[in-house]
């Protein structure tokens, strides 16, 4: 029981507890973004704790937008949200909702509040307010407003509501003291003026509740238990709670957990807004960028990256996450899920002499020698086949096992070659590689012989021709976190994170249906792009075969 306990997260052990003592007698989590942007892998740890939480306490998990602020929010950041939700795995079932759904209720709370004392109307500019909030070292000072009644309080909220003043000129604010050490606890803005149409409510409303005002609500309305966010917002549970406290709510209970930090990358919504909006990426989805849809389109699977939360897991302190462990497990589900092909990016010619001229060979080959029983593919073999223009030397090292004069390998599933003849153009490079077959070495057929070196090909009669994206870290740094002061982060943006080459692909890649990222044999894996046509494929690089990184 003890090996238990140790085993899990604070958060599960604070879940623990609660039940244990009667805090609750369920548990609900929720997942609440606020739709003005897309979804990070920081938010991915989110979704898949709060739904593992509730999952393994045989809970719910809600999915919730925090749609307050109509001035950043889009119906298509919504639906983005979804998708990628949905696409996690993490399910919601029919419990989604919207900050909107209650905001009758919160002006009625905001209401409560007034006639307590605890709330009053302030005609202090933002600028003013700001000024009159203090220092982490002084004590603010009060508003000359703090002090009005409760009559007045009451009637110039009502008319806020009716939209009897503009943007700015008037706001709703907590009434709690402006001497506490913490800053977010001097009469925090709760309602503001905003004249914008809302995505869900139209113009019914011309002001709307702020962030750490509604998001206690909403928690307390939808019965939430375990409000669970991540470390930057410690700061602001005590309002959190003071709101629950003062309103006399369902208590909801936050608990923060240190957020996620990825090597070579940014997390900061405002910074890949601007990477997008000045062109340095090619969108939101674009495969080198953190966000859900990107790593998606860059052919990470849901269930790679469920395996990179869990072996992140869950801490208290902020973590710098070496991009190579998310590499790692997508290449550990990929490895055995793949379909694999031969492709060659860089060709040169090998010419079998000993060939009869027009003769095709159909060699079956395993999809995934994982599963050698499994479903096979049809590779076409003939007398002139291309090879990786690196897989043969004319002057090789020692224990150099590929293509080399007078030299043997076998050409993947077929039959071995020897090396005769390097025929080269004007300027010294090598256009052709002549050599012989071994009919005795077919695979299955007559005596097995062995060789050192296997290499991969593509018949020059029946290849396609294939974009590919060779995608790499999108910066130069590591630690983005820990650039200097007053340097601009994109002077760290790789050059060479997105190259643009072609391959020459065996005829089956183009007819896979798998659905998630294929391996090309010997040299990584690949999802088929959105972009891609009948006419024209385009494949992303996902990720290496293999590295140097050791889990």
């Amino acid at each position: 029981m003890e090996n238990d306990v140790v085993s899990k997260n604070f958060i599960e052990q604070e879940i623990d507890k609660d039940l244990a003592e009667g805090v609750y007698d369920h548990v609900c989590t929720r997942f609440p973004p606020e739709p003005n942007g897309y979804l990070h892998i920081g938010h991915a740890k989110s979704i898949l704790l709060n739904y593992g939480l509730a999952g393994k306490y045989h809970g719910t998990f809600n999915m919730r937008f925090d749609d307050t602020n109509p001035t950043k929010e889009k119906v298509e950041f919504v639906d983005s949200i979804m998708e990628d939700i949905r696409w996690l795995g993490a399910d919601w079932e029919d419990r989604l909702y919207f900050a909107s759904d209650y905001f009758d209720q919160m002006y009625e709370c905001a209401v409560r509040l007034i006639q307590k004392g605890r709330a009053y109307v302030c005609d202090l500019s933002a600028e003013e307010i700001r000024a009159y909030r203090g220092t982490l070292t002084e004590a603010g000072k009060d508003s000359p407003y703090r002090e009005r009644t409760v009559e007045e309080n009451l009637r110039l909220f009502e008319e806020m509501r009716q939209g009897a003043y503009q943007d700015g000129e008037k706001v709703l604010r907590a009434k709690i003291d402006m001497a506490s050490p913490n800053i977010n606890m001097r009469d925090p803005v709760i309602y503001r003026v905003a004249r914008m149409s809302h995505h869900r409510t139209g113009d019914k409303w011309c002001i709307y509740p702020m962030y750490d005002y509604a998001h206690g609500q909403s928690d307390s309305l939808e019965n939430i238990t375990h409000s669970i966010c991540t470390l930057e917002f410690d700061v602001h549970r005590p309002l959190y709670d003071w709101f629950i406290e003062k309103l006399d709510i369902f208590p909801s209970h936050q608990y923060e957990f240190a957020r996620l930090n990825l090597t070579y990358t940014v997390m900061s919504k405002r910074k890949l807004l601007e990477l997008v909006r000045n062109g340095f990426v090619n969108g939101w989805d674009d495969p080198r960028m953190p966000t859900i849809c990107g790593i998606r389109r860059r052919g990470y699977t849901p269930e790679s990256i469920r395996m990179f939360a869990e072996k992140v897991g869950v801490a208290k302190r902020e973590q710098l996450i070496d991009l190579q462990l998310m590499e790692w497990c997508v290449r550990q589900d990929l490895n055995e899920r793949a379909n694999r092909y031969m492709v060659v990016q860089d060709p040169v010619k090998l010419t079998v002499t000993n060939w009869e001229p027009g003769r095709v060979e159909w060699f079956d080959a395993p999809l995934n020698p994982a599963d050698p029983e499994g479903p096979s593919r049809k590779v076409p073999f003939t007398g002139e086949v291309y090879i990786e223009r690196n897989d043969f030397m004319e002057e090789p090292p020692k224990k150099y096992f590929r293509l080399k004069p007078d030299g043997e390998v076998r050409l993947k599933y077929t039959y071995i070659v020897k090396c005769q003849e390097v025929v080269k153009d004007a300027e010294g490079n090598i256009v052709e590689i002549k050599c012989t077959y071994d009919p005795t070495s077919k695979p299955g057929a007559g005596e097995w012989r062995s060789v050192k070196g296997t290499i991969h090909w593509v018949s020059v009669g029946h290849a396609k021709e294939v974009e590919l994206r060779l995608y790499d870290k999108l910066f130069t740094e590591a630690e983005m976190g820990s650039i200097p002061e007053g340097q601009d982060y994109k002077s760290y943006l790789n050059p060479d994170s997105l190259v643009v080459a072609k391959g020459y692909a065996e005829p089956a890649l183009l007819e896979d249906n798998s659905g998630i990222a294929v391996q090309f044999e010997r040299v990584g894996y690949f999802f088929k792009d959105p972009d891609s046509t009948p006419e024209h494929f385009v494949f992303n690089k996902t990720t290496a075969l293999k590295d140097s990184f050791k889990f």
